[in-house]
């Protein structure tokens, strides 16, 4: 009988906030005032007419994740910076 592993499968090797990560707007969770279908920042997104951005507040609520989104479906230019 063969001895299966939980380390073997290499689909699993990165951490679980990265592969739980939403990919899409429709997948991100919070900001529905902004981001629901129809509303301001959706339109911008869905139109390709997005400005600049800055996003601010505490580690962990999602600002890397939603402009990583954005870039993604629009023709952004994606810029990590951290002050």
């Amino acid at each position: 009988m063969e001895q299966n592993s939980l380390f073997d499968d290499r689909s699993t090797a990165g951490p679980l906030a990265d592969r739980m990560r939403p990919e899409s707007l429709d997948d991100y969770a919070g900001q529905k005032h902004l981001l629901s279908e129809g509303k301001i920042l959706r339109r911008m997104i869905d139109r390709d007419e997005v400005q600049s951005m800055i996003f601010w507040g505490p580690p962990g609520v999602g600002k890397t994740t939603l402009a990583r989104i954005i870039a993604r479906c629009t023709k952004a230019n994606f810029i990590i910076f951290s002050a």
